[in-house]
């Protein structure tokens, strides 16, 4: 089963894009209201920010996990022992934003956020009797509000050879929140796993919106939305000497808003960033 590229404007789109979900981890909007110009626009302006020393003035703080993570202190995905080939910067709307940077980026978060709860009303509304039943409230209801939800802008360097062997731009993982909110990135790389263990391509056209499952609701649904394993894979050729922007917002609830009988939104996060080694 490949990952579905649906219409968002279409008739039948919340089916068709809560079935590729449920088949893969994955689906592709298109048609969507995120203007592709203001995607382009924020990652020409991040790209000049992470040219520059103004970065390190933002550091990341290891309690409100808010600002700017270097390369040497960059995650290391579950079950791997080398780092991934990355640098970003975690923004929130009550966090450390670059003042050139601030009015844009959280107009996209707000955006974003909107458009990622109509698709949670679409995710329930599909959602078979007997699993949504024990969604504990609306699944839109949970991000209301919500001080947690993360907007990250990454930055994948161009390839110098010097990498650590073994090492690529974001090994194999799962993501921890709701559902994350992918517009394609400037460069190709992204890739799931399926049902059989194969690797494909995720399609990512320049303009195409990427969604897909992240533990939580996983874990909400008892399993029946799968968190499926993704990875972005070193480019070759002349891609190798080309950054790579991409800017994914993590959906995640209230840190009170109870996912299963095992976890709160809160109890869940610690376990994994615990497991990151980022907390």
């Amino acid at each position: 089963m490949q990952v579905q590229v649906v219409d968002y404007t279409a008739e039948d789109a919340p089916q068709k894009f809560v079935q590729s979900l449920r088949e893969t981890g994955f689906g592709v909007l298109v048609n969507h209201p995120i203007q592709q110009a203001l995607v382009e626009s924020i990652y020409k302006n991040w790209y000049e920010f992470f040219s520059t020393e103004e970065k390190n003035d933002f550091a990341f703080d290891p309690e409100k996990q808010d600002g700017y993570f270097a390369p040497e202190i960059s995650e290391t995905a579950k079950g791997h022992s080398k780092k991934d080939i990355k640098e970003y910067y975690h923004v929130y709307p009550w966090g450390r934003i670059p003042a050139q940077l601030n009015d844009e980026i959280l107009s996209y978060y707000k955006l974003a956020s909107d458009l990622a709860a109509e698709l949670l009303d679409w995710v329930e509304k599909h959602s078979p009797a007997d699993v949504a039943e024990h969604y504990s409230e609306a699944l839109s209801n949970m991000i209301k509000d919500t001080p947690n939800t993360l907007l990250r802008v990454l930055h994948y360097p161009p390839l110098t050879g010097d990498e650590e062997p073994g090492a690529i731009r974001a090994a194999a993982h799962e993501d921890i929140n709701l559902l994350t909110i992918l517009p394609a990135a400037n460069e190709p790389g992204l890739q799931v796993q399926g049902k059989d263990g194969e690797w494909m391509d995720v399609p990512a056209d320049f303009g195409n919106l990427i969604i897909n499952i992240g533990d939580m609701l996983q874990e909400a649904s008892n399993g029946y939305f799968p968190s499926t394993s993704h990875r972005v894979i070193n480019p070759t050729g002349k891609g190798s000497d080309k950054s790579r922007i991409s800017l994914p917002l993590f959906l995640h609830p209230r840190s009170e808003v109870k996912l299963s009988e095992r976890h709160t939104q809160e109890s869940y996060l610690l376990e994994r960033l615990r497991e990151l080694g980022v907390k």
